[in-house]
Formats: C-alpha cells, structure tokens, sequence
C-alpha cells in the first residue's frame, strides 16, 4: 500500500520562514530511517501558497487563482510518498516523526490500478504502464 503524508502549512511556513538546523538534522534522520526500512518513495517540500497558484475548472471555462491563499490550515507546505503493509504502519511510522508544536499531518492511502475496478478497462490500464514505465525509466 502506498500512502501520502501530507504535512500541514502553518504562519511560518507560508512566510517562508525555514526550519532550523537542530529540526532539520532531526528530520534527515528520521528520512534516513524511512529510507533504510524501504518506506520512502519520495519526500519534498513546498514552497509558500505566495508562489504557487489555483486553477478553478467550470464547464469549458479556467480561472486562475495567484497565492497566497489565506487559511494556512488548509494548505500543504510538504510531502512524502511511503510504501508500507498498512494504514497501521504507516500511523506507527509517522508517530516517530520529529515534529511538534501543533503540527498536523494528514495521511491518505494512494489508489492502486485495481481499485478502479472494471472502470480501468484493458486498454486503459495498458495505458497507465506505459506511462509508468516512461516515468521510472528517467
């Protein structure tokens, strides 16, 4: 199972405001422990809502959307893509995550192909790894 782990905007990260060395040593160790165990796929951080953007789709019309976006608690500031056993792992793992301070982390487990079911037709499911292939061969 594959499950995102989405960490929470907050008033420092939205201005930009890095974490400092002691946080960021504490987390290159619990990175390099997800990565030892074979549960990271990817981990990024994201840059404030101020630089990014939202596009809102009506019908055949596309308005955008410049940040900053106002409810932080909303926002995503980083994530990591982990693959792991279960939900249950994936809770015990993020349990020793080196964070504090009211910080929220969301986790959501990623559709797999067979999800879809009947819906993934044949050809569409040729389709989706093909493009796998593609993506992991850069």
């Amino acid at each position: 199972m594959r499950f995102m782990v989405l960490v929470k905007a907050n008033e420092d990260s939205e201005a930009g405001i890095f974490p400092d060395e002691k946080i960021l040593a504490e987390m290159g160790k619990f990175n390099e422990e997800l990565v030892k165990a074979g549960v990271m796929l990817a981990a990024e951080g994201l840059h404030p809502s101020s630089k990014g953007a939202r596009v809102k789709f009506e019908g055949s019309k596309r308005t955008v959307m410049d940040g900053p976006f106002a409810e932080t608690k909303e926002l995503i500031a980083g994530f990591w893509l982990w693959q792991v056993k279960s939900k249950e792992e994936a809770i015990e793992w993020l349990k020793r995550a080196p964070f504090d301070g009211g910080t929220e982390i969301e986790l959501r487990q990623v559709f797999e192909a067979d999800d879809f079911g009947a819906n993934l037709t044949p050809e569409l499911r040729k389709l989706e790894e093909r493009l796998r292939a593609k993506i992991e061969a850069k």
